[in-house]
């Protein structure tokens, strides 16, 4: 099944693989989300949904065996402060259901920073807009897809 994810892929003409697993009915921890889709934690990465004081909602794009640093993230997106959305804010803000937040096709274009180890490996993991399906793709790629800025941002 092509999600918005992968059309937009296709549109700008980016290799991609679609790997499916069993979402369950409870949600999965990133971590388990690596392990089903056959991928090492850190090279799977699980898309935040945040918002800063000073330049509003952002994504922040994080391993699965990692936990994001709100101050680094501050830092880099130019924010004093900044902290993760609520759950129930997450689905009107990007159109996405919580373990399907992707920053490809949301409902609004928000800037997106993406943690530096992303760029450590051939090929990493993201969402591709549903529960149950990741795009393998290269780190550039997804650099290039979502104009996302890397930095330091998790502990």
């Amino acid at each position: 099944m092509k999600t918005n994810a992968a059309r937009i892929l296709d549109s700008m003409g980016i290799g991609y693989e679609l790997r499916s697993y069993d979402p369950g009915d409870e949600h999965v921890s990133a971590a388990e989300v690596a392990r089903r889709a056959g991928l090492p934690p850190e090279q799977v990465f699980k898309t935040l949904v945040a918002r800063g004081d000073r330049h509003g909602v952002c994504f922040a794009v994080v391993p699965a065996d990692a936990e994001l640093d709100l101050k680094a993230l501050a830092r880099l997106s130019g924010d004093r402060a900044i902290e993760l959305v609520s759950l129930k804010e997450v689905t009107p803000l990007t159109g996405y259901v919580r373990g399907g937040v992707t920053a490809l096709g949301s409902r609004k274009s928000y800037p997106v920073y993406a943690d530096e180890t992303l760029e450590l490996f051939d090929v990493v993991a993201v969402s591709a807009g549903v529960r149950g399906t990741q795009m393998v793709l290269a780190p550039s790629d997804y650099l290039r897809a979502t104009s996302a800025k890397t930095g330091p941002i998790t502990r």
